[in-house]
C-alpha cells in the first residue's frame, strides 16, 4: 500500500485525489513557534533518505499522536538528533534533497542523523537552507528549482536540470513559493502536483521537461500551484529490516 506525507493543510480535494489514485495521505501535524506558512510542511518535519523509498528521518519533537500514524503506516524511521527552531536556520535541518546517488544541503546545518545516512553518497554543499522546498526531484538524474545555485551545483555534476524564475506558486504570507514545495513522484513515471500546470505561468516548460524525462504530471487541485513542502511518498512493503533493528536499539 502507497501513503504520502502532506500538509495537515490540504484541501478536500487533494485528499480525494490521492485517495483515488490509491495513495493514503498522512497529514504532517502542525508545529508550534515556526513561520505559520511552513508549520505544516512536510518538507520541514520529515526527511526521506531516497526518493521513493521507504525511509525517513522525523523531527525529534513532532506531535506523538502523529507517530500513530507512523506506527499504522509501517514508516522505517529515525528521529533527528536536533531539534527544529523557530527560526533560520534551525528549521532547515531536514530540509535537504537526498537521491540515489548525492545528498545536496546546506550541510553546516543538516541534522546528523541525516549526515550519517548518506555516508556512502557524494556530498553537494550549497547556499540555499530551504534546499527540498526549492528542488523538484523528477529522477535520479533530472530536477527543476527556481534557485540558481542549486542550478549550478546541479548542473556542475552533470545532471538534467530546468531552472524556472520565481513567481506564480502561493504560499501563503509569503510573495511566492517555490516549485519543489508543489510536487513529488508517486511513482517513477508519474508526479502530482498541489495545482495545475495549466495554470502555472511556466507549466509548458515543466510539461516538456517532464516528458523528456518520461514523466506524466497529474493534478491534485484544480487551481495555480500552492506549495504545500513537498509531497513525499512511499510503498510499506518497502522494509529495511537494518534501519528498523537500529531504531529498536537507539
Amino acid at each position: 500500500m502507497k501513503f504520502a506525507f502532506v500538509d495537515y493543510r490540504i484541501s478536500n480535494e487533494e485528499i480525494y485525489n490521492l485517495i483515488n489514485l490509491n495513495i493514503k495521505p498522512l497529514r504532517t501535524p502542525k508545529m508550534h513557534g515556526i513561520y505559520d506558512a511552513v508549520n505544516g510542511h512536510t518538507d520541514i518535519q520529515i526527511f526521506q533518505t531516497a526518493l521513493l523509498k521507504n525511509s525517513f528521518i522525523i523531527n525529534k519533537d513532532i506531535d506523538t499522536d502523529f507517530l500513530n500514524d507512523l506506527i499504522f503506516s509501517g514508516a522505517n524511521y529515525y528521529f533527528s538528533e536536533s531539534e527544529i527552531g523557530a527560526q533560520y536556520p534551525q528549521d532547515i535541518i531536514l530540509n535537504a534533497v537526498s537521491t540515489d546517488n548525492f545528498l545536496m544541503h546546506n550541510l553546516k546545518y543538516t541534522d546528523k542523523k541525516i549526515l550519517a545516512s548518506a555516508s556512502s553518497k557524494t556530498l553537494i554543499d550549497i547556499k540555499q537552507g530551504y534546499t527540498r522546498c526549492s528542488c523538484a526531484i523528477i529522477s535520479n538524474n533530472a530536477f527543476i528549482t527556481n534557485d540558481k545555485g542549486i542550478y549550478d551545483a546541479l548542473t556542475a555534476q552533470k545532471y538534467d536540470v530546468l531552472l524556472l524564475p520565481y513567481g506564480d506558486i502561493e504560499l501563503e504570507g509569503f510573495e511566492y513559493g517555490f516549485i519543489g514545495g508543489t510536487c513529488g513522484l508517486i511513482d517513477n513515471n508519474t508526479m502530482a502536483f498541489f495545482g495545475n500546470l495549466n495554470k502555472y505561468k511556466y507549466g509548458t516548460d515543466v510539461k516538456k521537461f517532464l516528458k523528456k524525462h518520461n514523466v506524466e504530471p497529474v493534478y491534485l487541485y484544480d487551481g495555480g500551484l500552492i506549495d504545500r513542502g513537498s509531497l513525499l511518498v512511499f510503498n510499506n512493503e518497502d522494509k529495511d529490516p537494518a534501519l528498523q533493528l537500529s531504531k529498536l536499539l537507539k
